[in-house]
């Protein structure tokens, strides 16, 4: 099923929020008069507030009307809650932190610093982790959990380094607790670690007041990992350098154009790809015919080039068998079939629905399957959830130990 357009709405009081039935409902009636129903001229004032509401039906019969007030406890809840937030500021925020793929990974020399210099087509998309903030009572440390066993909760994950960074940069003392409810596999090559460190950042900033500007926000997040900077563009960015030059590529491709992602129960580690990469067997695409190619034609299988494959199928042999049978069995469903990033997830763009050999072969039965569209986000606003992104885990990804991968 292809993504919905709609978004949630991100709100500091979700918990508390309810539908309008239930609101409570008073019934009366009263004989005709010539001056207006007090209760009505209330609902007046207070129509902008939602909280009550009048209907008003008049009987022919017996000259009676029926009158009936709808008071809206949850509204006027909301209402005191948002009024708590101007006047102490914000307490709670809970925030989308979604992940990315490269659409096309071109790498193009390595650098005296010992990375290695690229040129990529990044682009978010739906599947991401829920990250829930509070402010915490202490002055001196953050305290963070998390729904997988195996993700380090100390200073080694990118969002306390994240807080850290923050406050090293803007002098303020806010600590929080936070929880992390990830739905990205780890050693995905999708950018999971990186967008909980930008989405960190965000949310300190806005428990701040907004101090800083995005631009900051950006600059400052690439002193902590090469991807995280892309994710303070709008969605959609064409990353040289190790990745922290992001060029923001407004209205590219479609958001409503869906995908698979598919990932093997084992990991992908970063430095062992960059270990077996050989710039000599690389591509010789040049990344702005791609990139211009892809905006005037779209995408397709010749222009999403990944430079890391190779070396990857190296490190993981079975991934480069999932990709091939993955293009053997399309029958017209994916225009392009390819890895994200250093892998192991591989993507198949133009339909949500894997091929049918992931539910029946049982060498296939812990791959983690998720559907997935493109998403992007306006200027001084974080990423919004789609209703319809769904996830799968299977089994395997809920180890008891995770060895340190980097995404």
């Amino acid at each position: 099923m292809a993504c919905s357009a709609h978004l949630l709405s991100q709100s500091l009081y979700q918990s508390h929020r309810s539908s309008p039935a239930s609101s409570s409902h008073l019934r009366f009636q009263s004989r005709p008069s010539g001056a207006a129903c007090p209760a009505a001229r209330s609902s007046s004032s207070a129509r902008g507030r939602r909280s009550l509401s009048v209907r008003v039906a008049a009987s022919a019969e017996d000259g009676t009307r029926q009158v009936e007030l709808t008071y809206d406890a949850q509204a006027k809840f909301n209402q005191l809650a948002d009024q708590i937030d101007q006047d102490i500021g914000i307490t709670r925020l809970n925030l989308f932190s979604p992940c990315k793929i490269n659409v096309f990974l071109r790498i193009t020399g390595k650098r005296p610093d010992g990375f290695h210099d690229l040129a990529s087509l990044f682009h978010v998309v739906s599947l991401g982790d829920t990250i829930k903030f509070s402010l915490s009572p202490s002055k001196s440390k953050d305290r963070l959990s998390t729904n997988v066993a195996g993700v380090p909760v100390d200073e080694s994950n990118l969002i306390i380094k994240a807080l850290e960074l923050y406050r090293k940069k803007t002098g303020t003392d806010k600590h929080f607790w936070i929880h992390l409810d990830k739905k990205v596999p780890t050693g995905a090559g999708l950018g999971g670690g990186s967008s909980n460190a930008a989405t960190a950042l965000w949310a300190a900033n806005q428990f701040s007041g907004g101090i800083a500007s995005e631009k900051d926000l950006q600059e400052w997040s690439g002193e902590i990992g090469s991807d995280i900077p892309f994710f303070f563009s709008r969605g959609a960015a064409y990353c040289t350098g190790r990745g922290e030059i992001v060029e923001d590529i407004p209205d590219l491709l479609p958001i409503n154009l869906p995908m698979v992602l598919i990932k093997p129960p084992q990991a992908c580690s970063t430095a062992e790809v960059y270990k077996r990469l050989r710039l000599d067997q690389t591509s010789q695409a040049d990344p702005l015919a791609l990139l211009k190619e892809i905006t005037q034609n779209g995408i397709s299988q010749d222009v999403c080039i990944n430079d890391l494959e190779p070396p990857a199928f190296e490190v993981l042999r079975s991934l480069k068998k999932l990709k091939k049978r993955i293009i053997a069995s399309n029958r017209g469903d994916y225009s392009a079939v390819f890895m994200s990033g250093s892998g192991s997830t591989i993507v198949g763009i133009g339909s949500p629905d894997p091929p049918a050999f992931v539910y029946d072969d049982d060498d296939y039965k812990d791959v983690f399957v998720s559907e997935a569209c493109f998403l992007t986000r306006e200027e001084n606003e974080w990423y919004r959830e789609p209703i319809s992104s769904n996830a799968a885990f299977s089994k395997e990804d809920l180890p008891s130990e995770v060895a340190p991968v980097v995404d």
